[in-house]
């Protein structure tokens, strides 16, 4: 498998471990969004704490309005917070 596969799948793998914690299986509740956001963004996001925050987050995601974010609107977040950290990526050796 190719690194950008394994990459692919981490972030399914990453997404079905949080979405299954709750409810719909293929869908984050806010509750399942801000425990991700907090383990797996936390030192990128310094507000992962913050519920104002979180809840600002979670109303910007959930683009379909469905009170959930689903994979898409998830891929979405991954997505633009790759291309804010980008420069700060590339500037580092990445070890995989």
């Amino acid at each position: 498998m190719s690194d950008i596969q394994k990459a692919m799948a981490l972030l399914i793998t990453t997404f079905t471990k949080y979405a299954s914690k709750e409810g719909d299986q293929h869908t984050l509740n806010k509750e399942e969004l801000k425990e991700l956001l907090q383990n797996e963004f936390g030192d990128l996001l310094c507000k992962a704490n913050d519920q104002a925050a979180i809840d600002r987050i979670f109303k910007d995601l959930d683009t379909n309005k469905s009170n959930s974010v689903d994979f898409s609107e998830f891929v979405n977040l991954v997505s633009c917070l790759t291309q804010m950290c980008h420069e700060h990526f590339v500037g580092k050796k990445i070890v995989a």
